[in-house]
């Protein structure tokens, strides 16, 4: 569930708006579908592999951008370095995450696993320091770094050790919401400025995920189902095609009419929606440090999210 926001790939020519559902419904949609996407991925693994239900994720989702792309008469975007560049994009973006999500909730509770995705502006951040020159860091961007990573250490108890916790399972979320902001950097470096659209560069991104799953990676140490298991397997469905498809072209209708700003702070509303579902509806236990660590980090992400005066 990437929330950070993509650069532009064009400038169209301003069009009549059309009739649409209000953003601030739009909005709290995204925010229900991304939030409940953690449960829907840990009903997805009780019945399958994370592997599969990675690819059946990316095949949905990608069902859904090309129905799109058909009904606006979209074509995907021409040149091999092109494809090159959005492969890596699918990787980072894509392909990677998902998986590291699926598998982290083998071990790992749904509600650590959304907030865990709740760094991703934190990473972002720390990378943006290095990789991108021109993000010159303030001292509250800063100072909400350091109070973000206090957060994630307060929801893991590191003062009692990490008791309670797997490891492993919370270190593939992380690495996980890492993955985000390092594809993010990776488009801004290659694929900015391309000319092509938004819509034609997400569908073409998800096919190449999907073809990564599916033809390397989920033959090798997965294999296909041969069974299938219902209310798993609607979960993923409801995964792809809504938290993954559905998502991306509200996300992209929100960064286009109310700014790239005001659509990322659907990022703080995920791991709330996240952790209620996980607790409400899986019954999974709730531990003091989790909310408190969660306010923590996403006080934390906020603060990274603001920018000098005229910038």
């Amino acid at each position: 569930m990437s929330t950070v926001t993509p650069p532009r790939t064009q400038s169209p020519a301003p069009a009549r708006p059309r009739t649409r559902l209000d953003w601030r419904l739009r909005f709290g949609a995204l925010s229900l579908i991304w939030g409940f996407s953690f449960l829907l991925i840990k009903v997805g693994t009780e019945g399958y592999a994370p592997f599969q239900v990675t690819l059946g994720r990316l095949v949905f989702g990608t069902a859904v951008l090309a129905a799109a792309m058909a009904v606006k008469r979209e074509k995907l975007p021409r040149g091999a370095r092109l494809w090159g560049h959005m492969a890596v994009a699918a990787f980072f973006l894509n392909a990677l995450p998902f998986s590291l999500f699926a598998y982290s909730e083998l071990t790992i509770p749904s509600t650590l696993a959304g907030i865990c995705n709740a760094t991703s502006p934190l990473w972002g951040m720390a990378l943006s320091l290095v990789a991108l020159s021109e993000d010159r860091p303030t001292r509250v961007r800063v100072a909400g770094l350091g109070l973000g990573f206090l957060g994630v250490l307060t929801v893991l108890g590191a003062w009692q050790g990490f008791h309670g916790l797997d490891a492993t399972g919370t270190a593939m979320a992380l690495l996980a919401s890492l993955s985000y902001p390092v594809g993010w950097i990776y488009v801004r470096r290659t694929l900015a400025g391309t000319g092509n659209s938004h819509l034609s560069m997400t569908g073409a991104q998800l096919l190449l995920a999907t073809l990564q799953l599916a033809v390397v990676v989920t033959p090798l140490f997965a294999g296909f189902p041969t069974h299938v298991s219902l209310v798993p397997m609607l979960a993923i469905a409801a995964l792809g095609a809504l938290g993954t498809g559905l998502a991306v072209l509200i996300q992209y209708g929100l960064v286009a009419e109310v700014g790239p700003t005001t659509a990322q702070m659907v990022t703080y509303f995920i791991p709330v929606i996240a952790t209620a579902a996980g607790v409400a509806i899986l019954g999974e236990s709730l531990r003091w440090t989790t909310p408190v660590g969660a306010v923590v980090v996403l006080a934390g992400a906020a603060l990274t999210q603001v920018r000098r005066k005229g910038a």
